[in-house]
């Protein structure tokens, strides 16, 4: 399903979605570890979607583009020298719903295990998409910053349906919204990447940005 996936990377990353820290699993849960990666491979259909849009207001807290405009310290220091805007949404696939589903019901331990698996493979998905985007735009003189998703710091969870909205997700890749903001499929993510001409080096994670700095499944923490 994906290309050029890392498959020690992949496992570190279930590991800490487990809830391990640094410590190594056993060799029963490693086992299932394995065993969900290629049932989730299986099931997967991932697909993504993104627009650039110019920005046209970056000031402190106020992030304007197009005809929008977001309330947001948070995002505003993510997006601090920013010429551009990228919004982005990306998902799994309902197969990994049904597969997590029907898990749940007939072995809840493996059911753990998938859901972090899969939580793992979402990310790395979503790690290659965004490397794709940014080959295109080195070329042009363009570099990215780390993802940042409705819901990290002050920038408001409600945003995900305008972004959706906007990238007619529905349709483009079949990711669906609640009411209460819940995705369909759950394994997808929304995000808003900025876009500057200056290299500044950033790290491709968003937990750096994120103000949680007691949270144990921080990267930087493992």
């Amino acid at each position: 399903m994906l290309i050029n996936r890392d498959h020690d990377r992949l496992k570190k990353e279930a590991v800490r979605y487990l809830g391990y820290g640094r410590n190594a699993v056993d060799e029963k849960t490693s086992a299932l570890i394995e065993s969900a990666f290629k049932e989730l491979d299986s099931a997967a259909n991932p697909k993504f979607v993104y627009r650039i849009f110019d920005l046209t207001r970056t000031e402190g807290t106020c992030i304007g583009f197009g005809q929008v405009e977001i309330q947001s310290r948070s995002l505003g220091r993510n997006l601090k020298g920013c010429e551009q805007i990228i919004l982005f949404g990306a998902t799994l696939g309902i197969g990994v719903d049904q597969l997590l589903a029907r898990k749940s019901v007939t072995d809840m331990a493996y059911a753990v295990v998938a859901q972090a698996c899969a939580s793992a493979l979402l990310e790395e998905y979503c790690d290659q998409c965004q490397e794709q985007i940014a080959e295109i735009l080195r070329k042009e003189g363009r570099f990215l910053r780390p993802r940042f998703s409705p819901g990290y710091g002050d920038f408001p969870i409600d945003f995900q349906k305008q972004l959706m909205q906007i990238l007619d997700c529905a349709k483009q890749i079949g990711l669906t919204m609640t009411e209460s903001y819940m995705m369909t499929p759950v394994k997808s993510v929304t995000a808003v990447i900025g876009v500057s001409a200056q290299d500044a080096g950033c790290r491709s994670v968003p937990c750096e940005e994120c103000d949680k700095k007691d949270c144990k499944y921080r990267r930087d923490n493992i």
